[in-house]
C-alpha cells in the first residue's frame, strides 16, 4: 500500500452548500456540525449549507466552517475505511489546524475556538494595516524574491513551482505587479482578499493569537504533521504552539512540504474539504502522485471504493 497523506484546504475554498450531503447522510459528520455550533455559539451548519456568501466569507465564519467541513470529510472516510493508516498530514494556512486535529495534536473543540479567534484577529489586523495580495504565475522561484526586494512586498505562499503569492501594503503590491509584468510573468492577478495575509502586516494578529494559544493543551501528533512555516514536520507540543503563531506572518512553504512528503515515499494524497485546490497544486509539484479528493458524498464513495 502506498504511504498516504491527508491534505486540508485553507481559506478561499469555502462555498455555500459545502458539507450538506455528508451531514445529512453520515451520522458522524452530522454530529461534528452540531458540536461545532454548540462550541461557536451560532448555527454553523446553516451558514455552511445556506449562506449567504457574505456571511460565509467572513474570516471568523469561513475559518471554522472550512475546518468543520474538512474534519467531517476526514471522519466520514475514517468510518468508511476503518484501520486505514496515514503516514502524514498537511494543510494550507488554516488547513494546518485541520492537519493537526486529524493527527490528535489539538482537540476539535479547541481548534474551532482558535480558528474563530484567528479569523477575527486577522480581519482586525487587515483593518489596522491595509494591504493586498498578488498571485504571480509563470515565473520561477528565483525570479520572485527579486520582485519582492524591489517592491517591498513579501512572499506569502510558495504554492507550486510557477505560482507564488506576494503580500504587502497596497503600494508594495502595485510596485510588485509592475515588476512582474516587466519580467514577463504569464499572469499577475490581484486576489480578492481582505488584506496582506502571511506577511509582517499580520503581526498584531500573531501577537494576539500567541496569547490565545497560551492556555491551549497540545499533544504529540500520532503521525507527522507538516509545518507551513518550515516545510518540515512539526516537533513536540511546544514547538507546535510556537510554529502556529509564526505561521500567521510567515510564508506558506507548500512546495517544500510536498517535496518533503515525496522524499519520504508518500505516493498518495487525499484532500479532505471543499474544493480541489490542493489536489491541483500537488499535481504540479509531484506529477507521479496519486490524487484523491473528498468534498461530498459521491466523492467519499468514489474514494472509499478506490483506495
Amino acid at each position: 500500500m502506498k504511504p498516504t497523506a491527508w491534505l486540508f484546504p485553507g481559506q478561499g475554498a469555502q462555498a455555500v452548500g459545502m458539507g450538506r450531503d455528508l451531514a445529512e447522510q453520515v451520522p458522524e459528520a452530522g454530529a461534528l456540525f452540531r458540536r461545532a455550533s454548540e462550541v461557536l455559539g451560532f448555527d454553523l451548519a446553516k451558514v455552511c449549507f445556506e449562506g449567504p456568501d457574505t456571511e460565509l466569507t467572513r474570516s471568523d465564519r469561513a475559518q471554522p466552517a472550512i475546518f468543520t467541513v474538512s474534519m467531517a470529510c476526514a471522519e466520514a472516510l475514517s468510518r468508511a475505511k476503518p484501520g486505514m493508516a496515514w503516514a502524514f498530514s498537511a494543510g494550507h494556512s488554516l488547513g494546518e489546524w485541520s492537519a493537526l486535529c486529524a493527527a490528535g495534536a489539538v482537540s476539535f473543540e479547541d481548534a474551532l475556538r482558535i480558528l474563530q479567534a484567528r479569523g477575527r484577529f486577522m480581519q482586525e489586523a487587515c483593518e489596522q494595516n491595509p494591504g493586498a495580495m498578488l498571485a504571480v504565475l509563470g515565473l520561477p522561484r528565483e525570479a520572485i524574491e527579486p520582485i519582492a526586494a524591489r517592491s517591498g512586498a513579501e512572499v506569502a505562499n510558495f504554492n507550486e513551482p510557477s505560482q507564488t503569492v506576494l503580500s504587502g501594503t497596497r503600494e508594495a503590491i502595485d510596485a510588485a505587479e509592475k515588476v512582474a509584468v516587466e519580467l514577463k510573468a504569464k499572469r499577475a492577478v490581484r486576489l480578492p482578499v481582505a488584506g496582506a495575509f502571511h506577511s509582517s502586516l499580520m503581526k498584531p494578529a500573531a501577537d494576539r493569537l500567541a496569547g490565545r494559544l497560551a492556555g491551549v493543551a497540545f499533544a504529540a501528533p500520532r503521525f507527522p504533521v507538516m509545518s507551513n512555516a518550515t516545510g518540515r514536520p512539526h516537533g513536540g507540543p511546544e514547538d507546535i504552539r510556537q510554529a502556529m503563531v509564526r505561521q500567521v506572518t510567515s510564508s506558506v512553504r507548500w512546495v517544500e512540504c510536498v517535496q518533503y512528503l515525496s522524499s519520504q515515499g508518500v505516493g498518495r494524497y487525499v484532500e479532505c474539504g471543499p474544493g480541489r485546490i490542493l489536489t491541483g497544486l500537488v499535481k504540479r509539484i509531484d506529477r507521479e502522485a496519486e490524487l484523491h479528493n473528498i468534498s461530498d458524498l459521491p466523492s467519499l464513495q468514489a474514494v472509499a471504493a478506490t483506495i
